[in-house]
């Protein structure tokens, strides 16, 4: 017995050796970890780069929204005057006085009643079909605008498949909204205003001075295409502080979609009407083709015994 308790002593003496000398070997476990644990803390709590990425990201999604018309620096008064010859007998409302003019003069008058019920400052125009005046109804109400308290009137046409205001104005076609829709040409080369040399621009077609054209360029078989382009709404937003009132004239509802697109980038809508040609169904169906807008109205064209405004006991309104 006495020599198995002094091999066991023994064996525990040369444990505690061998534990001495493996610890005058390595270092302290625990100031080890402790060190590698607030390593990685530190790498986990402090990352610089990826935090300064994410902030420059954010910066350019805010970025404020500036329009063409406003980081051009530019005013209506740079816009490209060019000679206009004016239609005259296509434009009474160019005329001082006569039943052709005085009956513009009440349209004029129910639509700014209508903005004193809401904001309406964009005013797109349209028939069910064709061959119903609504280009006519679409010059002469920005001619009848203008000429109220010098007002600042945008006339767009909007028709890119049948352009026809620059005949009545007598100017040129191109550029215009389809090139400006393509991406063809900026807003300021689409638009035009009357060149004071214009022949002519004494008298009547000195009316013309505060209106600013767009013509409706070529749209062809892509008007459709470019109707639906996002930009026209952003013409409409980029213009809008410059103009009192923007015109636009568009194709008739029925027969394409040109207006319907169109006109959800506008305040409102006026639907031309001829008299005695106009089918009730014919004009049902372009206000329904048109229910999402704001449907300002009808406008009866062509009557044939116009009531004589003018000549009411003798008065005549010889001003604006």
């Amino acid at each position: 017995m006495s020599r198995i308790y002094e091999a066991l002593q023994k064996a525990e003496s040369d444990r505690k050796l061998d534990r001495n000398e493996l610890e005058q070997v390595l270092p302290e476990p625990e100031p080890v970890r402790a060190a590698m644990m607030q390593t990685a803390v530190a790498e986990i709590e402090e990352p610089a780069a990826p935090v300064a990425v994410v902030e420059r990201v954010v910066e350019r999604v805010v970025e404020p929204y500036e329009p063409e018309i406003v980081r051009s620096g530019l005013s209506l008064s740079n816009v490209a005057r060019c000679a206009w010859t004016p239609a005259i007998d296509r434009l009474p409302a160019l005329q001082e006085r006569g039943p052709g003019v005085e009956q513009f003069r009440s349209l004029r008058s129910r639509i700014y009643e209508l903005r004193d019920i809401k904001p309406l400052k964009s005013i797109l125009i349209s028939s069910g079909l064709p061959q119903e005046g609504k280009s006519f109804v679409a010059m002469n109400l920005a001619i009848s605008l203008s000429r109220h308290k010098s007002s600042k009137v945008l006339l767009i046409d909007g028709d890119m498949r049948r352009y026809t205001l620059h005949q009545m104005l007598g100017t040129e076609a191109h550029p215009g909204l389809a090139d400006y829709l393509a991406g063809k040409a900026t807003m300021f080369e689409v638009m035009q205003r009357m060149a004071e040399s214009s022949e002519g621009a004494k008298g009547a077609v000195a009316n013309l001075a505060n209106l600013t054209f767009i013509p409706g360029g070529n749209g062809g078989d892509k008007a459709a295409d470019l109707s639906g382009n996002p930009r026209f709404a952003e013409l409409i937003r980029a213009v809008s502080p410059y103009f009192d009132w923007i015109v636009v004239d568009s194709s008739p509802v029925l027969p394409v979609s040109d207006a319907v697109n169109l006109a959800r980038a506008c305040d409102g809508v006026l639907l031309v009407a001829r008299s005695g040609v106009t089918k009730y169904p014919v004009a049902q169906r372009a206000q329904s083709e048109l229910k999402a807008s704001n449907i300002l109205g009808f406008v009866l064209n062509a009557v044939a015994n116009p009531p004589q405004v003018g000549s009411y006991y003798g008065y005549d309104a010889e001003t604006e």
